[in-house]
């Protein structure tokens, strides 16, 4: 059968040359279609088109696909999906670099759109992950009625504030305090308000969550004041019993603290 060339041919290189070529492209076209006689430098018509249909396979293989995140390990970073159609035993790796930024963490049911690729060792691999569920809704402003209900609670808390600043600025007065305490206990808690804004944020658009113990942490390392603020202002963790029980509980540590260090009662306890 007579060769025909394609639309694009090869210029001659040197000497020799095409014949190594021919005997490769003559192998690698065995695979794909029947033998064909191919003279140096040039393709055989059927040689282009089986090129061109492999190409279009290996394309259509990673087309998108729908799945379902079916496990999740939040800590760890990885889960994994089951495309639609596909049982247990059909699972795909996913990782949490493979989802690019988005506003909230992946969660198990968690419908998404993405290929499938190959890591270093060859093993399938969820890529280019998109969520389908819609974007979370942000939280419903608090009517005005709730508000009323709650301000003269808050206004009471509130008053915890300057009566610390009293507290510190007669221990000041009286009996002295280290240089930098009022930057210190001022910088802890802007420190802390911006923290729990970043927090409240996070809980309205489904982004990363700030862990509690942080929070308590910032309240213990004299930051308790900010804490309050935020708490009341912008009615964050200000209803959760369980949190502000340790929240106060790192207020009493960081008063008592203060106390013992900074006043004669310390220097007296520790005498006896």
């Amino acid at each position: 059968m007579p060769s025909v060339r394609c639309a694009s041919t090869w210029p001659r290189p040197p000497s020799g040359w095409p014949e190594r070529r021919s005997r490769s492209c003559r192998r690698y076209a065995g695979r794909l279609a029947p033998p064909l006689a191919l003279e140096p430098g040039r393709f055989s018509i059927q040689f282009c088109l089986a090129m061109s249909s492999s190409r279009t396979a290996s394309s259509s293989s990673a087309s998108p696909q729908r799945g379902v995140l079916t496990q999740w390990e939040d800590a760890k970073g990885y889960g994994f999906v089951t495309p639609e159609g596909a049982g247990p035993t059909g699972r795909v790796f996913i990782h949490i670099k493979a989802f690019g930024l988005r506003p909230r963490r992946p969660f198990v049911g968690e419908r998404l759109s993405f290929r499938v690729g190959r890591d270093a060792q060859g093993k399938s691999r969820a890529i280019e992950v998109k969520s389908l569920e819609p974007r979370p809704a942000a939280a419903p402003p608090a009517s005005p009625a709730a508000k009323a209900r709650r301000t003269p609670d808050a206004s009471r808390v509130l008053l915890l504030v300057p009566l610390f600043a009293l507290l510190v600025l007669a221990v000041q007065l009286v009996w002295g305090l280290p240089h930098g305490l009022w930057g210190f206990y001022s910088a802890m808690s802007m420190a802390s308000f911006i923290v729990y804004w970043l927090d409240k944020r996070a809980a309205q658009q489904g982004g990363w969550r700030v862990p509690e113990k942080t929070l308590h942490l910032l309240a213990l390392a004299c930051g308790w004041p900010g804490a309050l603020l935020a708490q009341q202002l912008l009615r964050h963790k200000s209803a959760k019993p369980e949190f502000l029980r340790v929240y106060w509980l790192m207020v009493a540590l960081n008063l008592s603290v203060f106390v013992l260090v900074f006043t004669p009662l310390g220097t007296r306890l520790l005498a006896r």
